[in-house]
């Protein structure tokens, strides 16, 4: 899990959501990096999978974080750099990188994502990802 510290309240949320998930799967091996921001996310990512040895290296990356809409085109902008970052990095890594950031026009909508009306995104930013690992270990079987 690569995470934000920025909205921590909300992203908290997400990481404990991802984590129930995971947790329910078994899965023990789990570590949590924290970014200042959603810009850093894909970097967060792309130096952890670079700078890990290949042992520890994980099979997914859920990438948490939160954007709310502010009076600026700020937000446009980052909405756009993190998810293109996120793009590039499932077309360039062997393993998937789960897009699980809310970009949302306020923190009643982050609110209704975080175990709301809309579900909750962690949770199923963390299916995603053992969705995937499933499906490169499918076609990984394949050859």
């Amino acid at each position: 899990i690569v995470r934000t510290a920025w909205n921590a309240t909300v992203v908290d949320e997400l990481e404990r959501g991802a984590r129930k998930i995971l947790d329910q799967y078994q899965i023990k091996k789990v570590k949590v990096l924290t970014v200042p921001g959603a810009i850093e996310l894909p970097f967060g990512v792309k130096n952890f999978w670079e700078l890990a040895k290949k042992k520890s290296r994980p099979d997914a990356f859920v990438v948490l974080g939160c954007v709310i809409r502010g009076g600026t085109p700020h937000f446009d902008y980052v909405c756009r750099a993190v998810t293109d970052g996120v793009v590039q990095l499932n077309l360039q890594l062997p393993v998937p990188v789960i897009f699980g950031v809310l970009t949302v026009d306020n923190e009643l909508q982050a609110t209704e994502r975080i175990g709301g009306s809309q579900g909750h995104k962690g949770e199923e930013a963390a299916l995603s990802a053992l969705q995937m690992i499933a499906y490169v270990e499918q076609n990984r079987n394949r050859k």
